[in-house]
């Protein structure tokens, strides 16, 4: 019974490594190019409007990560109906902002850490984390769905999710 219960949890690791180091990598690249292109705008024609820099900066850092987990990470589970997925995309991520919403606010406003390097810490460390837990799950469970088996080196991800943990 344990080494089969040893042999599913090796078996689902093996399954989610390769989409979770390549959904690291593509949020990587998606905070670098959020972080630039804000950075860039309030040193520049945004100076005085940091609220619509940080949008346009999510926007586009948002489209970006659609466009990279589409075709490289969850390539192999992309749905047929793109409006679809992409609508599930957008609400995903909303609900990933908004956990990092909710992490400023339990620090600054509940546990009365007001300094900005707190704000920074809850939203920009601790909501990112737990946002992008949220994420990786979200995009792989309902947003990029198609079945596994269509893919060659993915044919036998569907058995490792099926397989008893007794057998």
């Amino acid at each position: 019974m344990f080494k089969a219960i040893t042999a599913r949890i090796r078996g689902l690791f093996g399954l989610f490594w390769r989409e979770v180091a390549k959904f690291g990598v593509v949020g990587g690249v998606a905070f670098v190019i959020d972080s630039g292109i804000y950075l860039w705008l309030l040193n520049g024609s945004m100076a005085g409007h940091p609220t619509k820099a940080k949008i346009i900066s999510a926007v586009v850092a948002t489209v970006f990560s659609w466009v990279a987990n589409r075709y490289w990470t969850f390539r192999h589970r992309r749905q047929a109906n793109m409006l679809r997925e992409a609508t599930m995309f957008v609400v995903m991520n909303f609900v990933g902002i908004a956990i990092a919403g909710a992490c400023v606010y339990v620090s600054h406003w509940v546990l009365g850490f007001e300094s900005t390097t707190a704000d920074f810490i809850a939203g920009s460390v601790v909501g990112l984390i737990l946002g992008t837990i949220f994420r990786f799950f979200a995009y792989r469970f309902w947003v990029f769905t198609e079945e596994l088996d269509t893919e060659p080196g993915f044919e036998h991800d569907r058995q490792i999710l099926e397989t008893e943990p007794n057998a």
